[in-house]
């Protein structure tokens, strides 16, 4: 088999170009994405379901219909290949086990909108990206399937939920992967791994036929991508209003990918680096947000700093609730259509989590939502007279691996009771103090765009001393995320990172 060495010189729309003028065909872009996965992902650990066999066929499919003149239209990612999210993703010949040994090899007979959408638009999937176990840690490393590994520093976690979509897409596997965000898991790997992503506004991202809302309508899908313009076609392909849905988001006034060639105007930006919840920032993340403040002053926006307000945890113990209420939902029901006991299937973290939800009423539920919905309310009030709110994406660095799971006598204590399955006593596990201390801690940002329903995107824009990538977010009017691509094409430009490689990243060997 000849290798295309090139491959991670185009992003996928650059790829699609050369399939759909004949100087390349689509069985040998597979191939590469394949050869490298087979090569390097033993090191990173991405890719937990692979799809290679179905994969080719369909390339090879796209290649006689081209060579015959059948091949129809001009899809936009004609013959790419990409990695589908482990995590509320379905194509009929593929398992999608949501990072659970609870779930290992559900298949569902129907597509998913979303992954039909995609694979209409030309993408073919090589296989199944790794999550964490139904989507609820920041990180990445299941009971499952083992910890992946981020090619910036494999001692280092590539954040999660989506961590092995960008895992991928950082070591040259595949040009893009989609990714999920319920409280910023395409945010935390892009910021992790040094890529682009983008949250979606509430119900632009179509969630059927399995799910009406994800979280309680906290969760969008989309993808990690290595351009700004990928992104922008991936929500092109994705955004058309699903029948059904019992959110939606207000058409997008013109497709993503036009959108993107015109300049941004200048942006009134506030910015600050107040968490929802009571935890430090890392100093290294306190600098890379100043400088990030004066390079969009050198870009002619006015920069405002503007404090939000939050006032200690409150935010962070309803943010939890309702995380924790929909977690019991989705692990009872795969209990009762799979006629499994979950507990000794299931991890830790994710037992606690259900046996909070559990515990909580429906009026429980119904407070920590309001509360939450409120605090939009509040927010859109505090930045009525700003187009787009700066923080940085993640309040550290990327975690080392384990370090985002309880320890000591918290993690000794949830061990034992989730052995013994025994939620009595659960008490004296203080449930919110784990969460604070191993998670809200990373991510004191991101969540807030998720109960708001804004779209909120991670860009590359810094970098550490030693290095690893350092993400800003920057969260824009609900509805806009056009003014918000075209914010990010500008940083592009001014602060290119495609051909920033991670050192563990795939390193061709041409012949």
């Amino acid at each position: 088999m000849s290798r295309f060495h090139e491959f991670d010189r185009y992003d996928a729309l650059g790829l699609a170009e050369l399939v759909k003028k004949g100087e390349i065909g689509a069985k040998e872009l597979v191939e590469e994405a394949i050869a490298r996965i087979e090569e390097k992902d033993d090191e990173i650990n991405s890719v937990v379901y692979r799809r290679f066999e179905p994969a080719l066929k369909e390339a090879e499919a796209r290649d006689r219909a081209a060579k015959s003149g059948a091949q129809e239209g001009d899809r936009l990612f004609e013959g790419v290949p990409f990695l589908l999210k482990d995590l509320m993703q379905y194509i009929p010949d593929s398992p999608t086990g949501s990072g659970s040994r609870l779930l290992a090899g559900d298949r569902k007979p129907r597509e998913t909108t979303f992954a039909k959408r995609l694979r209409e638009a030309g993408l073919i999937v090589v296989g199944k990206a790794a999550s964490s176990e139904f989507g609820l840690l920041p990180a990445t490393e299941t009971e499952a399937h083992g910890p992946t590994r981020n090619p910036w520093d494999l001692t280092r976690t590539p954040g999660g939920s989506s961590g092995g979509s960008a895992a991928a897409v950082a070591t040259g596997f595949v040009p893009l992967a989609s990714a999920g965000d319920g409280g910023g898991s395409i945010r935390i790997p892009a910021a992790c791994c040094g890529l682009f992503g983008l949250k979606p506004s509430r119900g632009r991202s179509p969630l059927g036929p399995y799910a009406g809302q994800g979280w309680g309508g906290f969760a969008q899908e989309l993808v990690i991508s290595r351009s700004v313009r990928d992104t922008a076609a991936a929500l092109d392909v994705i955004s058309p209003h699903e029948l059904g849905s019992p959110d939606a988001a207000p058409p997008l006034e013109r497709p993503a990918t036009e959108a993107i060639k015109e300049p941004t105007r200048p942006l009134r930006i506030a910015y600050h680096a107040q968490p929802f919840v009571d935890v430090p920032i890392d100093e290294v993340v306190l600098a890379a947000l100043e400088r990030s403040v004066a390079l969009l002053r050198e870009l002619g926006h006015e920069l405002i700093p503007l404090e939000p307000g939050f006032k200690g945890n409150v935010l962070g113990h309803h943010f939890q609730k309702v995380v924790s209420a929909n977690a019991a939902f989705e692990i009872i029901a795969a209990e009762r259509a799979l006629k499994k006991r979950a507990a000794p299937l299931i991890e830790g973290t994710s037992w606690v989590s259900k046996k909070l939800g559990e515990a909580l009423s429906a009026v429980d539920y119904l407070e920590s939502l309001s509360a939450l919905h409120l605090e939009g309310r509040r927010l859109a009030e505090v930045y009525a007279e700003v187009d787009v709110v700066l923080t940085p994406t993640l309040g550290k660095l990327p975690l080392k691996i384990g370090e985002v799971r309880p320890s000591g006598l918290e993690g000794f204590a949830v061990e034992w009771l989730h052995r013994l399955d025994w939620g009595a006593p659960l008490g004296i596990v203080d449930s919110y103090e784990i969460a604070i201390n191993n998670v809200f801690s990373f991510i004191p940002f991101t969540p807030v765009a998720n109960f708001t329903g804004e779209p909120s995107m991670s860009f590359p824009l810094e970098q550490s001393p030693e290095g690893l990538p350092i993400g800003m977010m920057f969260t824009g009017k609900f509805g806009r995320e056009l003014e918000l691509l075209q914010l990010a094409r500008q940083l592009e430009e001014a602060r290119p990172f495609f051909d920033r490689r991670a050192p563990h990243a795939y390193a061709s060997k041409p012949s």
